[in-house]
């Protein structure tokens, strides 16, 4: 029973992680790191916990209850009927109990999950939370979350305390009852003594299982609670995924082309609106505008971590949706503002898309993302181990690692999104030096606010309100679009520091 409980959650806990794995942007963008990982701990232990010890307990007691109840019925049918007759009252006490504690236990497990949320939260953010001394504000937050578990908690037990001692009790007023009659009928000699005694030994055994059903209860609803949040996560549907004939990425030099595009995180509210726009093989373009005009979210439909509320973004002429995910995927290159490492060496991070890669691709994209230099100066070069997140590094040297990962995949189409915010001028003077190598001969989209970056492009697309405004070369857009001529006019003095600081690093 052990051996099948721990099967049971070890394929639980993989189907679910493959589910998580392709579950869509969408879905995590609703929910929190730390309620699916308390589905994936606790509720998982719970499921298990009931698996290897209440279905094994099930089976032995019911199997106890028919081969008891029959016997006593050959033995002497008057006292099995008497013995019997708490059954309905039974099944009501079960029936209410089971209705009671459902929602309970159900809150309960979820209460547990808004803690491990504030956990998950404060240990990822500490930096954030000790830079503006929020300790005390956050254990407040976590004691009124540990409060709302414990008051909750309290519940459940009290209906517990309740309702498991009186099923306990009942089959014992059925034995009371059997011991008196069965005890008259011996005295006026209408059974003997040796058929009372043995009768009374099989309603013990009745008796036990009938006593253990409010602890069962209790756990059976603990681990129905438990199932129910699991399957929330594993029921989700895959909103992005491969149509069952889709085909490979033809070959191709990465023409992009959104016909009609307009797309909504919610429905009813679109982020972008009649997008037309063709990308040349090999161009690039930059896409900017103010915060909250669409640019990321225009860029992310490219490799489908969305898809089209309506119209239709091609590649090469096929529509991204008639694509396998994996093939369109390996052919796009994405480096975002907020790079994620992970608790790896150096090397690893680099060839996260090309596990197979040689200690020579890796160097050559670390030289490419203007890396190298930093790397060979580590204590194990590219064997050194990065912290959690990459926390052990500065936020320039994370991005350049995450840029040489994008690059060795050596991808048709790269997406910068942002990707040298987080540096300094001499940094991202470095970091140009290499893109521009980088983006020969690939379509490029970029996503930027410094003119810096932004002069790395052929020509500009100007997004407001999830709409192209306007779209052309700097000596067009400067005196027909206001939207560039206020953004070019606030970054003019950091462009010329950082032409300055390029032309010194070359």
């Amino acid at each position: 029973s052990g051996r099948q409980a721990l099967g049971v959650e070890y394929d639980m806990r993989n189907q679910l992680y493959s589910h998580l794995l392709r579950l869509s942007f969408g879905f995590y963008d609703r929910h929190q790191t730390g309620q699916l990982m308390s589905r994936a701990t606790v509720d998982l232990q719970g499921v298990r916990f009931f698996l290897g010890y209440g279905l094994i307990f099930f089976f032995q007691h019911v199997i106890t209850l028919v081969g008891v109840t029959a016997v006593m019925f050959w033995y002497d049918w008057r006292l099995a009927l008497i013995a019997l007759a708490i059954t309905p009252v039974l099944i009501g006490l079960a029936y209410r109990y089971s209705h009671i504690s459902h929602p309970l236990m159900r809150d309960v497990q979820q209460k547990m999950a808004d803690v491990a949320t504030v956990a998950e939260e404060n240990i990822v953010g500490v930096h954030v939370v000790k830079s503006f001394a929020q300790e005390p504000q956050e254990q407040a937050k976590f004691d009124r979350r540990s409060e709302a578990l414990f008051r909750q908690s309290v519940n459940a037990n009290r209906q517990r305390a309740f309702y498991v001692p009186l099923i306990s009790f009942i089959p014992l007023v059925a034995q009371a009852i059997v011991l008196l009659i069965g005890g008259r009928m011996v005295v006026h000699g209408q059974m003997s003594l040796g058929h009372f005694i043995a009768f009374n030994l099989m309603l013990a055994m009745l008796v036990m299982p009938l006593r253990m059903l409010g602890m069962w209860i209790g756990q059976a609803q603990r681990a129905t609670a438990s199932g129910e949040r699991i399957f929330q996560v594993m029921d989700e549907p895959e909103e992005v995924t491969d149509k069952p004939d889709a085909v490979e990425l033809p070959p191709g030099e990465g023409l992009v082309r959104f016909e009609q595009v307009s797309f909504a995180y919610v429905p009813g509210r679109p982020v972008l609106e009649d997008i037309d726009l063709d990308i040349d093989a090999g161009r690039t373009i930059a896409l900017i505008g103010h915060t909250g005009s669409g640019k990321t979210t225009l860029a992310s439909l490219v490799p489908r971590f969305y898809d089209v509320s309506a119209g239709r973004l091609t590649i090469d002429g096929v529509d991204v949706r008639d694509l396998e995910l994996d093939g369109l995927r390996s052919e796009i290159g994405v480096i975002s503002q907020d790079p994620f490492l992970f608790s790896e060496t150096v090397r690893e991070n680099i060839a996260f898309g090309v596990p197979d890669a040689t200690d020579e691709e890796v160097e050559h994209a670390a030289r490419l993302a203007q890396a190298h230099e930093f790397i060979d100066k580590l204590p194990d070069r590219y064997d050194t181990m990065i912290g959690e997140r990459g926390i052990t590094l500065s936020g320039g040297q994370r991005q350049r690692i995450a840029i040489a990962r994008a690059l060795i995949v050596d991808p048709r189409i790269l997406i910068l999104d942002d990707a040298t915010a987080s540096v300094d001028a001499t940094t991202e003077a470095h970091i140009r030096l290499g893109l521009r190598e980088a983006m020969k001969g690939r379509t490029t989209i970029i996503i930027a606010h410094r003119l810096s970056t932004i002069a790395l492009a052929d020509e500009m697309v100007v997004l407001e309100r999830g709409r192209v405004v306007a779209r052309g070369a700097h000596d067009e857009l400067i005196g027909t679009s206001t939207v560039y001529a206020e953004i070019y006019e606030h970054g003019l003095l950091e462009h010329e520091l950082i032409e300055q600081v390029e032309a010194a690093a070359s």
